[in-house]
């Protein structure tokens, strides 16, 4: 039986509470085909925390503890994973939701003009330079955001220990300093304590930071999400083309990897939106490096007609050789016991003897 997975968009506008997805009971589209539907979207336009996987399930109870507290918070996650938008969900929840959330991508500033950048700068510093606040100051009563914090400089560090210790600032070309009532958040995709041993991370600027940490997990270690995901970015653009996933390619999607996490899942999404031939989208209107993933897995066993047991010996082999040949972790990952894997692997071994078995006949025939 196909699955088709639409949208519904009738509804009032997302919040971000309601990250959960919703299954209509017993609806079914017109062909009689079950319907699963997609969160709202929120009124602002920015995307929800979505996911109902137990790890973001956890995620959200975190970032609600800490939001209920004033203290500095340390977000860590790979590239993609949604590291700004965990920091805006603690603003937007916490008793500072009323302050301006101001988010600065470190990386992004010339070191030269760095520290007019978060602490701001004084009339006349030099020729034609007007006085400015920081992001400090602007951020003041609500929250700012420092995005890849581990790209700063050593000098830029010192300054920033001074401004969380203090909560005060000085501009450049100054002499006083000026209070600040400014949460801060900061997030990076590095290991800080890495960058620590190696000396290019102050170890008492990582120990401010690093009080409360939250791990926002990769795409691959939540792939019950992807789906939800999927059909909440399709639906974003539901005024342009509705599409419906089918089960072939809502199965490729859970097969990838996903090295460029939510991100890469929504700019494919929006590829398939442009490119999509039918209103139902299929596995070939995914990119090349899902469908290939898929076909590695599948392909070989439908060229062979493989039973399915012998299909599910090669998927066992696959997981086990994913998990570093470590059985109890690709147990873990299958749902199975260990007898029944044990069982999948002598099976897969008989298979193996049985194709040399073939091949050494056919070599002697030729």
């Amino acid at each position: 039986m196909r699955i088709n997975y639409t949208l519904d968009v009738t509804r009032a506008d997302y919040d971000w509470e309601e990250t959960r997805m919703e299954h209509s009971k017993g609806a079914r589209a017109a062909d009689g085909t079950p319907l699963v539907f997609a969160p709202r979207m929120r009124r602002d336009g920015a995307a929800p925390l979505i996911g109902s996987s137990a790890i973001m399930r956890c995620v959200r109870e975190r970032i609600e503890r800490v939001a209920a507290t004033d203290f500095v918070a340390l977000i860590d996650g790979e590239s993609g994973t949604g590291k700004e938008l965990v920091a805006r969900q603690i603003h937007e929840i916490s008793a500072r939701r009323r302050g301006p959330f101001v988010p600065v991508n470190c990386a992004a500033i010339v070191e030269t003009l760095l520290e007019a950048e978060l602490f701001g700068i004084e009339d006349r510093t030099a020729t034609g330079v007007r006085g400015r606040r920081g992001k400090f100051e602007c951020a003041d009563g609500g929250t700012l955001f420092l995005d890849e914090v581990a790209d700063l400089s050593l000098h830029a560090q010192a300054k920033l220990l001074r401004a969380l210790q203090d909560l005060s600032v000085e501009r450049v070309g100054g002499h006083g300093l000026h209070r600040v009532n400014t949460r801060v958040v900061a997030a990076t995709n590095k290991k800080l304590c890495s960058l620590v041993e190696a000396r290019m991370f102050r170890a008492d600027l990582f120990y401010r930071l690093a009080g409360i940490e939250i791990h926002v997990p990769p795409l691959r270690d939540r792939r019950e999400d992807i789906l939800e995901l999927a059909l909440y970015f399709l639906a974003r653009h539901d005024q342009t083309r509705r599409l419906t996933l089918s089960r072939g390619a809502a199965d490729a999607l859970l097969t990838y990897d996903w090295p460029g996490n939510v991100r890469e899942l929504e700019r494919m999404m929006e590829r398939t939106l442009a490119l999509a031939r039918n209103d139902t989208i299929e596995v070939d209107d995914l990119p090349i490096r899902v469908r290939d993933g898929f076909g590695d897995v599948l392909l070989p066993s439908v060229v062979r007609n493989d039973t399915l047991r012998a299909w599910g010996s090669r998927y066992v082999r696959l997981v086990l050789e994913r998990s570093g040949r470590n059985k109890r972790k690709a147990c873990r990952a299958l749902g199975i016991s260990y007898h029944t894997l044990q069982a999948y692997l002598r099976y897969a071994h008989r298979l193996q003897m049985a194709n040399a078995q073939e091949r050494s006949e056919y070599a002697k025939e030729s």
